[in-house]
């Protein structure tokens, strides 16, 4: 039911981009508002001035409009527009760092803040999240995990894609994403069990 729920939707997407590319502006209106929540959520994540958000929330929907002719539409519109507002993001950070040169932007560091506060992700008991020394931990964890680790679990846990979507939006082959996964989780395992034979 929900793989059908998904194929309908991305076919919905495309059949939208198709509108838009053959000149019928609204059609792309339609994809802004059916989006720009989960843009803006997300941008969030990076950029923590909510104004700042909206306008690279909006800065992303621009430059998608933008290139629109290169979607070939092999991966969800979603994924394709995830890729654009972390890209946009990170450029924004980057950008404001170099203008306040006594102010270092650590992007990783915001990727890392994105993890803690989606901790509910994870499959433990929710009372247990609530517990210091347990998210304190998972937050290290998290923080010393290689990049490639980290994006795939953030993607999987915190953004609910499926393997798929990640393995396209982090152009790499799913079987590759299914081992970051997979390390990820041990490591993290790997500290909670510990953590959870003391209670």
């Amino acid at each position: 039911m929900n793989n059908q729920f998904n194929t309908n939707n991305k076919q919905l997407d495309k059949d939208l981009v198709a509108k838009v590319l053959q000149g019928d502006k609204s059609a792309y209106d339609l994809l802004v508002i059916k989006y720009q929540h989960r843009v803006i959520q997300l941008v969030n994540r990076y950029i923590k001035d909510p104004s700042e958000a909206q306008d690279v929330a909006q800065e992303t929907f621009i430059k998608a409009y933008k290139a629109l002719p290169r979607f070939r539409g092999d991966s969800a519109f979603y994924t394709w527009l995830y890729r654009i507002a972390i890209n946009t993001a990170k450029n924004y950070l980057l950008s404001r760092s170099r203008r306040r040169n006594d102010y270092q932007v650590d992007i990783q560091e915001a990727e890392q803040l994105e993890n803690c506060a989606q901790l509910q992700g994870i499959d433990t008991p929710e009372h247990l999240l609530m517990n210091d020394d347990i998210v304190n931990s998972i937050e290290q964890v998290i923080e010393n995990l290689p990049e490639e680790m980290r994006i795939a679990i953030t993607l999987r846990e915190f953004e609910g894609m499926n393997y798929e979507d990640i393995a396209q939006t982090m152009q790499c082959p799913v079987g590759t994403i299914r081992s970051r996964i997979f390390r990820a989780r041990e490591a993290i395992d790997k500290i909670l069990t510990p953590l959870l034979d003391k209670r």
